[in-house]
């Protein structure tokens, strides 16, 4: 789980730029905060927000909205890689590690490391709304890469 400051920005940010589908939402208003789980569907697979049962899948990512936060522009929530260091970043695995790279420079996303930078050319850092770190591999059981 890692939480998130503005809603609407980083579930449009997870599901227009990673392509996760929402799967459920709950929402905790005597609480003040929201949940919302995300992930990637089988293929073919036609999903029902909110009829989906979560407890069957897999890799799932949550993100918990405080609600509130998004309207405080000086709240930040701790990236886990600033220090004191904590939480590091999650990661994904994709088809085309170039494609999605390409991809990505045309949505004009925040980048920690282009494959380009450093010397691991198979691996990209890229930063969500809340700068949480999402590393990017290339899935090679999917496709392999002749440009490394």
């Amino acid at each position: 789980m890692i939480r998130v400051k503005n809603s609407t920005t980083s579930l449009s940010f997870y599901q227009r730029i990673m392509g996760m589908t929402l799967f459920r939402t709950v929402e905790n208003p005597n609480s003040g905060f929201n949940l919302y789980f995300l992930g990637y569907p089988s293929p073919n697979e036609e999903i029902t927000p909110n009829k989906e049962p979560t407890d069957n899948r897999e890799g799932l990512l949550e993100l918990t909205w405080n609600y509130g936060t998004e309207k405080d522009n000086d709240f930040k929530y701790h990236d886990g890689n600033s220090e004191p260091q904590g939480f590091g970043h999650i990661c994904i695995s994709v088809d085309d590690l170039d494609a999605a790279c390409s991809r990505f420079e045309d949505l004009k996303v925040s980048w920690k490391k282009r494959l380009t930078d450093g010397r691991m050319k198979d691996v990209a850092f890229i930063l969500d709304p809340d700068g949480y770190w999402i590393e990017v591999i290339q899935n090679e059981k999917l496709k392999s890469r002749c440009n490394w």
